[in-house]
C-alpha cells in the first residue's frame, strides 16, 4: 500500500521557516518523480515544487521561487521542502504527492494518484 506522511507543519511569524518532510512507502520511491501541492483557506490545490529522480532538475511555482527549497534522500525514502521568507499567503495545508506515470512533474493535479494527509502552515502574527 503506497503511504505518503508528511510532517514539520506549524505556526510561524512572517519572514520565519519551516522544514516540511515527507516518507514515501509501498513503492519505489527513488523511481519516481515527486511533488509538493498546497492548498489555501477557501481556495483550490495549487502546485507548488517538483524534483526528478535524482534532483538534477527542480521546479516552482513563480509564488514560492527564490524562498522555497525542494530536496530528496531515496536512500531515505523522503523528500524535503525548505521554507524561508514565509508569507501570510503561504498559510495552507501542504501535501506531497506522487504523479501516476514515474517521470512526471506537472502542474496538472490529475496526473498525482497518491497524496498524504498534509500537513498545516500557518503564517502570521
Amino acid at each position: 500500500e503506497v503511504q505518503l506522511v508528511e510532517s514539520g507543519g506549524g505556526l510561524v511569524q512572517p519572514g520565519g521557516s519551516l522544514t516540511l518532510t515527507c516518507v514515501g512507502s509501498g513503492f519505489s520511491f527513488s523511481w519516481y518523480y515527486m511533488s509538493w501541492v498546497r492548498q489555501a483557506p477557501g481556495k483550490g490545490l495549487e502546485w507548488v515544487s517538483g524534483i526528478t529522480t535524482v534532483g538534477d532538475r527542480i521546479n516552482y511555482a513563480e509564488s514560492v521561487k527564490g524562498r522555497f527549497t525542494i530536496s530528496r534522500d531515496n536512500a531515505k525514502n523522503t523528500l524535503y521542502l525548505q521554507m524561508n521568507s514565509l508569507k501570510p499567503e503561504d498559510t495552507a495545508v501542504y501535501y506531497c504527492a506522487k504523479p501516476k506515470a514515474r517521470a512526471t512533474m506537472t502542474l496538472n493535479l490529475a496526473e498525482y494518484d497518491y497524496w498524504g494527509q498534509g500537513t498545516q502552515v500557518t503564517v502570521s502574527s
